[in-house]
């Protein structure tokens, strides 16, 4: 902290403008040759560096983490898919965020598309949810009335595409990610233009990740980059007319990949992991060549599609039938009996054991060996270039306040995506995935309160929330595991030599269920690379 006498007031207000998967290497490099003038802009007139993600380093995990301060032990969100005591799963939603995000504990706020923000929760101004929305004809604002309005205005509004629609096609999917952008800005001039000198404004922007991941050409990207940076423009006006400090963060970065590495072949090759037997039922429909596959492309063929089986059959029976049927899917086919470690979702890791899983085979003070031994394997392993295939987080240091998270994270080095799928090779084709997440983001500051021409050094995606709050003298909470980014102030500002005051977090949810069809959802994510 500095130690000078501020001499110039604080900002009224802050406005979070988020660019999903954003990294810093090209933000720095285009905003230095000038290819992005309003992001050299905020360099110039306001403090930047990068921002450190998450472990995995995904978009459920670290929205929340910007929005609360917390790690996900803190805020409870692991993935796309919790996965329950009995092995089933179902999708994350903002009823599982149990630390609630700072947009609740402020007045007047104008939310939009913040991912895992669905369905939405109360709060003193409007709220448009975003990624996970199952669409628009389910109730995705507060106030819902807020619905009306955007179909009236914005009549093209969607919340995603259909991405495996685009696999083939990348310059149509180009276009569809430009419209995308654009009525995505127009919502935002729209509760701009309703809010009433919000506190906070906090506005993601999506279509970056969902561009990069099946496009990574530099050319491209700077073409969607310039269109970023022609937004950007805009909320710096907006910014200076309300006296506001501005953060640009980006959840994660990325960058290109080569392969596909499948941790869970890895387990089942050393005999940590067993599929079911094809015995029984399975065993008959093997011996008829009925497969999932076959199944679900069969019903496809006459239009029942697992959408419909989902909304017209409880999700349990679904299952049941699904787990008869042969095949290699990483929740289906694991023999749970016999299994003493699985990787689910984003590369997270549960030991199996008899305290957590109803099938549990592993004794719960049998973990940290277990842990220690499964760390050294995937430490070890390396391809025909003798380079590591797999970085490797522990779960005790990664979520230290939550004994049911997972028990390690496994995700590929830079050139390789961990999947989750079991397969009969390590290696696979990321084809038509072209890139995917890195750990470094971006963070740049501008304002009343901020240091022009300052660099921000060490910062983490949960220092977001509690260096806005202080900027604008409002109270960070009690439990927040970032910090405040006292560098990124200008000396004479009034928060750089102020204290920082806490408030105890109230309105803690308890991560009840949301009873929706999300299969829309899971199938977006597929065609992403998110989930099988």
């Amino acid at each position: 902290m500095s130690g000078s006498t501020p001499t110039s007031s604080r900002a009224d207000r802050a406005f979070v403008l988020g660019l999903d998967g954003v990294p810093w290497e090209l933000i720095d490099r285009w905003s230095e040759d000038g290819s992005l003038p309003n992001f050299a802009r905020m360099r110039k007139e306001g403090a930047a560096g990068p921002l450190d993600s998450t472990r995995p380093a995904t978009t459920p995990l670290a929205w929340p983490a910007i929005a609360t301060g917390v790690w996900p032990d803190k805020h409870g969100i692991y993935g796309f898919q919790k996965l329950s005591s009995s092995y089933s799963q179902r999708m994350y939603t903002s009823q599982d965020c149990t630390q609630p995000p700072i947009w609740e504990q402020l007045e007047s706020v104008a939310v939009g598309n913040v991912p895992m923000t669905y369905p939405a929760n109360e709060l003193d101004g409007e709220l448009v949810t975003g990624m996970i929305t199952p669409s628009v004809d389910h109730e995705f604002t507060h106030p819902p009335e807020l619905a009306d309005t955007i179909k009236e205005r914005i009549p093209e509004y969607q919340i995603s595409l259909n991405y495996p629609d685009y696999a083939n096609r990348l310059d149509d999917f180009e276009g569809a990610v430009s419209d995308i952008l654009e009525n995505r800005r127009e919502l935002m001039r729209l509760l701009l233009e309703r809010a009433n000198e919000p506190e906070l404004v906090f506005f993601v922007y999506t279509a970056p990740d969902r561009f990069q991941h099946l496009v990574w050409d530099e050319e491209r990207i700077l073409e969607h980059y310039k269109d970023l940076d022609d937004i950007l423009g805009e909320v710096i006006e907006y910014t200076d007319e309300h006296h506001a400090d501005l953060y640009v963060v980006s959840d994660h970065g990325f960058g290109p990949i080569e392969r596909l590495a499948y941790p869970n072949h890895i387990l089942e090759r050393e005999g940590y992991l067993f599929q079911e037997e094809d015995d029984g039922t399975r065993g008959a429909l093997a011996s008829l060549g009925i497969s999932r596959d076959r199944v679900t492309g069969a019903l496809n063929r006459i239009g029942i599609s697992e959408k419909f089986l989902l909304s017209a059959l409880p999700r349990r029976l679904v299952d049941s039938v699904a787990e008869q049927i042969p095949g290699q899917h990483a929740l289906y086919d694991v023999d749970y009996e016999r299994t003493m470690a699985f990787v689910h979702d984003t590369g997270t890791l549960y030991i199996n054991d008899t305290g957590r899983f109803e099938d549990g085979v592993v004794s719960p003070d049998r973990r940290p060996a277990l842990c220690a031994e499964l760390r050294e394997l995937f430490e070890s392993i390396t391809d025909e270039d003798g380079e590591r295939v797999f970085v490797v987080y522990d779960g005790e240091e990664l979520f230290p306040t939550d004994p049911n998270a997972p028990d390690l994270v496994i995700n590929g080095t830079d050139q390789y995506e961990a999947r989750n799928a079991i397969t009969d090779t390590v290696f696979g084709d990321p084809s038509p995935t072209a890139a995917s997440h890195r750990a470094e983001g971006i963070m740049l500051c501008r304002g009343p309160s901020i240091e022009p021409g300052g660099t921000i050094r060490g910062a983490r995606v949960v220092d977001v929330a509690p260096t806005l709050l202080h900027g604008i003298g409002k109270p960070v909470p009690s439990n927040a595991d970032g910090r405040v980014l006292f560098d990124a102030y200008d000396p004479d500002a009034e928060p750089s030599g102020s204290k920082v005051t806490r408030y105890e977090v109230t309105g803690m949810r308890d991560g009840r269920s949301v009873d929706e069809d999300f299969s829309g959802v899971e199938d977006r994510l597929k065609g992403l690379g998110y989930m099988e």
